[in-house]
């Protein structure tokens, strides 16, 4: 088996570069691109002294070694929690992409030993780590933001009914819900039907104006509504929306006066 050193060392800085830059990315550290070509080019020559004779306990204290002192010369120091952070990120993503770098690379290949280059599988190794690494890290990272922005948008909801009734649920701001109940100017939540079940409120019509039209939207009183373990005191409505919504998990859509108290 041959065994190219400058292949395996341009490789290990190509992943360290992407995980690093994901790093960045993910925790919104906003270091220069030189800064995480030196933390990558440290990750990478740092793979010839894997192939010492090290027992396993020295090898996994020199590989912390060298994520800590990737990090340091990346992101540089500034707090314990800081640091403990980016180490922490920089492992999920190594054991993320590795775990699809071995799933492909057990697809693609009859045999292989981890990323080593065979002289005669260089090829499909190459394709693997080149080509499909990134594509890898970056669905991950845009849905990573993606998902840390929704739920940072995402409400534990407690709402008591006039009859008591309460129920759990889960609310989502919704920045475009700027409605009002003209007659009070109270601010109106939207409720998926569903949850009601057997419930049949008294009915308040509330003129309603949307995008495409004007119309009526049925809305009712509640006794309370708790959000994030917080009792609200703004008075609300309560609207019902006879269409699903859209994004996971949801059961209402919030309004940002409710929201402002919290």
């Amino acid at each position: 088996m041959k065994i190219y050193v400058d292949s395996i060392i341009f490789l290990n800085f190509f992943l360290d570069f992407i995980l690093l830059l994901s790093v960045s990315l993910i925790l919104k550290r906003n270091v220069s691109i030189k800064r995480v070509i030196l933390g990558a080019i440290l990750g990478g020559i740092s793979i010839i002294f894997l192939f010492l004779n090290l027992n396993s306990l020295s090898l996994f204290i020199f590989k912390l070694l060298i994520s800590f002192l990737m990090v340091l010369a990346t992101f540089s120091y500034k707090n314990i929690k800081y640091t403990f952070n980016n180490i922490i990120y920089l492992y999920l993503l190594s054991m993320i992409l590795g775990g699809f770098l071995y799933y492909i690379n057990n697809e693609l290949s009859y045999k292989n030993i981890g990323l080593i280059f065979f002289h005669n599988k260089a090829g499909i190794n190459l394709f693997i780590v080149l080509i499909l690494s990134p594509i890898i890290i970056t669905i991950y990272v845009i849905q990573t933001r993606k998902l840390k922005e929704e739920y940072s948008k995402k409400y534990e909801v407690t709402i008591t009914f006039l009859n008591n009734k309460k129920v759990k649920l889960t609310g989502f701001l919704d920045t475009g819900n700027n409605l009002y109940d003209p007659y009070k100017k109270r601010p109106i939540i939207i409720i998926d039907k569903s949850i009601l079940k057997d419930y049949n409120p008294k009915f308040i019509m509330v003129p309603c104006v949307t995008i495409k039209n004007e119309s009526l939207i049925k809305c009712f009183k509640i006794k309370e509504i708790v959000i994030n373990g917080k009792l609200i005191q703004e008075e609300c409505l309560v609207g019902i929306s006879d269409n699903k919504f859209e994004i996971d998990g949801v059961d209402l859509l919030l309004h940002k006066k409710i929201i402002k108290e919290i």
